[in-house]
């Protein structure tokens, strides 16, 4: 099967580069509607089954423009919410947002139970959770499903499971709002075919500047 793994669009915290990870979360912003809005045209042709979206309103209101054009109901799952920021909520500055990243890539890279600050979870659990929606995915029997997600989140996942995929890798290759991953295999072995760093929509719906903290690059 494959999985296209899809980042939200832009949101407000996303421009002023702040560790936003609570739920709700905040609404897309225009640029963010018009990414979501260029998805059906670009997704169409990938022959999408299925559509889930985490519990995080941003991840959501990406996926319903695609979802009405296909027909398809969003199903909402927690396991594809973004990696919780703990007492680094809300930050900005670059040592908060290196510290989020280096933990998160990190339990790809030898530190599986590390832990955010302020938090009580490590990998087994955080990505474990993303993986029971991934089986529940599979499970249904589709060939082609589209889970929206996160930026960390999608780094930390394709760098922990798909075989092809170093943390190096993810650490410097960011996902920018609706870039995407496309991933081919099973539970337990994925490849990833493709690493889609910017906007979907294409140039025109690209603002590298204000893809926001998730999406920078973590070099070591």
């Amino acid at each position: 099967m494959r999985l296209v793994l899809i980042r939200h669009g832009q949101t407000p915290s996303n421009v002023d580069h702040l560790l936003d990870t609570a739920e709700p979360g905040p609404d897309l912003t225009d640029l963010g509607r018009q990414q979501a809005l260029a998805l059906p045209a670009t997704l169409r042709p990938v022959g999408i089954e299925a559509i889930y979206a985490s519990t995080l309103v941003r991840t959501q209101q990406t996926a319903d423009p695609l979802a009405r054009a296909l027909g398809l109901d969003v199903q909402v799952r927690r396991g594809l919410r973004e990696i919780t920021a703990g007492d680094l909520e809300m930050a900005g500055d670059e040592e908060s947002v290196r510290t989020y990243l280096s933990i998160v890539l990190g339990w790809a890279d030898g530190a599986p139970h590390a832990r955010m600050p302020g938090t009580d979870e490590g990998a087994a659990a955080v990505l474990g959770r993303f993986d029971e929606v991934v089986g529940e995915v599979a499970g249904t029997g589709v060939e082609v499903a589209a889970l929206f997600s996160h930026g960390a989140m999608i780094r930390a996942w394709a760098a922990a499971r798909c075989h092809n995929v170093t943390v190096d890798f993810a650490a410097q290759n960011a996902v920018s709002n609706t870039g995407a991953l496309v991933l081919s295999g099973r539970p337990g072995r994925w490849r990833a075919e493709h690493w889609q760093e910017q906007a979907l929509g294409g140039a025109p719906l690209e603002d590298p500047a204000t893809d926001g903290a998730a999406a920078e690059p973590l070099h070591h």
